[in-house]
């Protein structure tokens, strides 16, 4: 009786482990897919560009979406949009509760005429 009772609690313990940790990976993913249509969409050097304000307000809103994830940041900016264009670069910054800034490296993934992935690091 003893025996499957510690079996019951490892085995129910291991079980809440591998659901947070999924969780956990589900929310806190750095990877976004944007589309690209006249609301979203500017001019970058004669490319289209995902606008610099929907990089910065999804990159705040995902930075920190658990406590255990990443920094708490506020008042993300972009100086430029994110070319539609695989490979391109540009690094955000944002406001730590604690006053100091971090900078927060976003990169286009994949890029179409429709839409744009890109991802943060943090």
């Amino acid at each position: 009786m003893r025996r499957k009772f510690l079996i019951s609690l490892v085995g129910g313990a291991t079980a809440v482990v591998a659901v947070g940790g999924v969780g956990t990976q589900l929310l806190s993913d750095t990877e976004s897919t944007t589309s690209l249509d006249k609301s979203s969409t500017v001019q970058v050097g004669g490319h289209r560009a995902l606008a610099s304000n929907i990089v910065a307000g999804r990159v705040e809103y995902r930075y920190h979406p658990l406590p255990w994830v990443g920094k708490k940041v506020s008042d993300v900016s972009c100086p430029t949009g994110l070319k539609a264009v695989a490979g391109a670069r540009v690094t955000c910054t944002g406001k730590t509760n604690d006053g100091g800034s971090v900078d927060i490296p976003v990169t286009v993934v994949k890029a179409t005429d429709s839409s744009v992935t890109w991802a943060f690091q943090r």
